[in-house]
Order: C-alpha cells, then sequence, then structure tokens
C-alpha cells in the first residue's frame, strides 16, 4: 500500500512539476528548457565521449594491427545465450560464438519454453561441437530466469551474456573478459553493440544512433564513474557479484538495467569496452521501434521507482547523477507534454499572457545551435567508431534525421511508460516474446 502511493505521490509530482514551472515563470521559459536541454545533453555527451577517447581509447590497438588481450592463465569463458523461438537466428550465433579466437570458452544455450524447432536446433548443434552444452526449460520463464539457469550450469567466473540474435566478434569474448581480471572491483563490462539490420529508414538511423547517442553516453557516463545500464544483448559478468546481488530480478521487465544498478548499489563498477564488437538485428519498422523503445522506457520507470527510496543515502551517491539525468529527462518529457497542451489550448481559451506559447517552433538560433551541435556530435562520433566500423561515414546522411526521432520518441514512450509503472498494482514475472528483428539482414564491417 505504502508503495503504491509513493507511487501516486511521485507521478503527481512529475506532472505537477512542469505545470507548476510554467505558472511560477512563462511559456517562454519553458520552452527554453524544452530546446535547451537536448542542446546541453548533446555537449554533455560529446565532451565525454572525447575525453574517454583521449585518456583511453586512442592508445588501443585495432585492425589491422589489434592486440588481442592476453588473459593471464587462459581461464575459461562462459557465454550464455538464452534463446526463445530462435530457429531462425540461434545457429548463426552459436556458431559465432564458438568460432571465438580466445581459445577456453564454452557456449551454454538456455531453450526457454520455445515452440518453435528452436529444441531440435540446439540438440543438433550440441551433437556437432562438444564445447556447446544446452538447458532446456519446459516453460517460458523469461530471459532473467533463462540467465539464471545459464549461469548456474555454467563452469566459469566470468560470464559473457548476449541475445540469442546477436553475432559476436571474434575476440569479443577476450575484450569482455579482460577487465573482469585486470581489476578486481569491476562486476561488469558492457560490450558495443553494431546495428546490422539496414534495408529501410529505421534501421539506417539506428546505425547511426548506436554510434552518435549510445556510444557517447556509454563513454560519458562511465568517465563520470556509474553507467544507467550495460548492453542487453552482449555483455559479461563476475559470477561472484551476480551471486552477491541475488542474480537478475524475474520481475523486471528489463533485466540489463535492474542488474546494473543492483551491481553498483553493491559498489561494483561496470566498465564500457567498445572494442567487444556485437553485431546485432533491431527493428525496422515503426511499430515494432515503438515496441521497443516502450519497452525501455518502462525498464526505466520500474528502476527509478525501486531505487527510489534506497538510494540517498551517502554510500550510494556516486549513483545520485544517473538519478538526476533521469529525473531531468523524464522533467522534459512532461514538460514538451504541457508546452504542446499549453500551444493547444491557447487557441481556444484565454490563457494568461505568460502562459501563452505562440509557437512550437523553435527560435532561429536556437534552431540553428541544435542542427550545429547535432551535426557536430555526428561528426565526433564518426571519428571515434569508424575504427570499429570503416563504412560508418556514410551512415551521416540518415542520421541528421535521428534528432528529431529520437527525442520525439523519448517524449511519448515516456509519457506512456511514468504513468503505467507508477500505477501498476503488482509486479509480475516478466516473460518475453519475439521481438521485430528487421527486414533484412546484411552484417557490414565484421
Amino acid at each position: 500500500m505504502m508503495d503504491r502511493l509513493l507511487a501516486f505521490l511521485i507521478l503527481c509530482a512529475v506532472l505537477g512539476a512542469p505545470f507548476g514551472f510554467a505558472l511560477a515563470l512563462t511559456g517562454e521559459a519553458l520552452l527554453a528548457f524544452v530546446f535547451l536541454y537536448p542542446l546541453f545533453m548533446s555537449g554533455v555527451w560529446m565532451a565525454g565521449g572525447i575525453y574517454f577517447w583521449l585518456r583511453l581509447e586512442r592508445h588501443w590497438q585495432w585492425r589491422p594491427q589489434r592486440q588481442v588481450p592476453d588473459l593471464p592463465g587462459t581461464p575459461l569463458i562462459s557465454i550464455l545465450v538464452p534463446c526463445y523461438n530462435e530457429a531462425g537466428n540461434g545457429e548463426e550465433t552459436l556458431l559465432a560464438a564458438l568460432n571465438q579466437n580466445y581459445p577456453n570458452v564454452e557456449v551454454i544455450a538456455i531453450n526457454d519454453g520455445s515452440t518453435d524447432g528452436t529444441a531440435a536446433m540446439l540438440e543438433r548443434l550440441a551433437l556437432q561441437h562438444g564445447r556447446l552444452r544446452v538447458v532446456h526449460l519446459a516453460q517460458n520463464q523469461g530471459k532473467a530466469m533463462a540467465l539464471r539457469m545459464g549461469a548456474l550450469a555454467a563452469r566459469s567466473e566470468y560470464l559473457v551474456c548476449i541475445d540469442g540474435d546477436a553475432l559476436l566478434d571474434p575476440d569479443a569474448a577476450a575484450y569482455l573478459a579482460a577487465p573482469l581480471l585486470a581489476h578486481p572491483r569491476i562486476g561488469a563490462v558492457t560490450g558495443n553493440p553494431r546495428v546490422r539490420t539496414r534495408s529501410t529508414l529505421v534501421g539506417r538511423i539506428q546505425v547511426g544512433e548506436f554510434s552518435s547517442i549510445i556510444g557517447l553516453i556509454k563513454r560519458t557516463q562511465r568517465v563520470y564513474g556509474q553507467v544507467f545500464t550495460v548492453s542487453g544483448v552482449v555483455a559479461a559478468f563476475r559470477r561472484s557479484a551476480l551471486e552477491r546481488v541475488g542474480w537478475w530480478s524475474l520481475d523486471m521487465i528489463t533485466e540489463d538495467i535492474d542488474i546494473s544498478w543492483k551491481l553498483q548499489r553493491d559498489h561494483w563498477s561496470i566498465f564500457y569496452e567498445p572494442r567487444a564488437l556485437c553485431w546485432i538485428l533491431m527493428p525496422e519498422t515503426l511499430r515494432g521501434l515503438w515496441k521497443q523503445r516502450l519497452r525501455w522506457a518502462q525498464g526505466g520507470a520500474e528502476v527509478f521507482l525501486k531505487n527510489l527510496r534506497s538510494i540517498w543515502t551517502w554510500r550510494h551517491r556516486r549513483l545520485w547523477p544517473l538519478m538526476l539525468e533521469y529525473c531531468l529527462s523524464t522533467g522534459w518529457a512532461f514538460a514538451f507534454g504541457l508546452s504542446v497542451l499549453l500551444w493547444a489550448l491557447s487557441h481556444f481559451v484565454a490563457l494568461p499572457n505568460h502562459m501563452r506559447i505562440a509557437s512550437l517552433l523553435p527560435p532561429a538560433f536556437t534552431g540553428m545551435m541544435l542542427a550545429m551541435v547535432c551535426l557536430l556530435q555526428f561528426v565526433v562520433s564518426i571519428l571515434i567508431d569508424r575504427r570499429y566500423e570503416p563504412g560508418l561515414a556514410r551512415s551521416l546522411y540518415w542520421v541528421i534525421w535521428y534528432p528529431f526521432a529520437y527525442w520525439m520518441l523519448s517524449l511519448f514512450t515516456t509519457l506512456v511508460s511514468f504513468p503505467k509503472v507508477m500505477l501498476r498494482r503488482k509486479a509480475q514475472r516478466a516473460r518475453w516474446t519475439s521481438p521485430d528483428r528487421g527486414i533484412n539482414k546484411s552484417t557490414s564491417s565484421q
């Protein structure tokens, strides 16, 4: 009952804060926040990405002279692959995992109650490859449970977790495990997903997103010490760290965000390793993209609510910037929504002058600044990431459409997911369904 009351108060505060802001100040001030917040965050992401590159990344060797990490003692690495209805993609994924250049790996495929031919495909591959083991779950229990079962079956302290439709780069497992061996306080390492579905505008735009937005965000968050989430499609974990925090939660819709916060609350660090490449399938339709991003937004809101009451102790102070960033982003979405509401009302109701919003278009100078900063952000990201994907510069044409799509998608998914999570009655077991994996797969620059 107290959690539901707290959730209601949070929702009222989030909805009321932008409204009170508009009442206290002016419509122009509200619009200034709406337009300048993305500008400010772009500057932060660029500064963090450049610092990460100057401090660490520029010293790293890469193709064609790259040097694969030499792991002391050649420890065993367990690659966990949860599968649900992966008959069409799973074999390619497992073969990429088995064909790592690092010699000492085992691959564990977890069949989470698939209803297609996944089970037969896994058994056939297990007979052909001695390093592949298969765990079958009788019913669909969700990705978190599948990962738990895989971790319990694994023989290694170092667990690399990938999705059932992702292709690991041949050296990805070694790159992911190296920070875990070198630094005993690192509990997880997040890799570098690269999009391989590019047959539609939606798919091509996301190629640039994972460099110009997600890649820079991961670098920036690593600079100030904490990461909002590991990449659910490619990440490595220290088994003992997972055991300390109680493994993955079964009732969170995005287990990757939740486990990231659980580890960091227990004072484990998370490292970002951009050389750990993983080629992934992403939605190529607006409907598929909406469903995916709505799930991400709902997962972020669930973790926000879960940690809200206990995060404000001094021992968790390093997580405060992540909480502040999330609150500002959520506040931005509701501020934008309020701006649209005031603009629409002004056509039918006589609002006070200081609350009227004449136009939702940014001033000419602000619009020019947004466009220039956007292009600069793309250039920075391409200069940093082009070593991992040589043809990345070709995506610049398509990425110019992304700021509008990214912020609008964030706006609507936040407005829908935040009230939904705040007011839901009871947490339920999170189970998965087969996602939109694009229309045409084309792997580039592997």
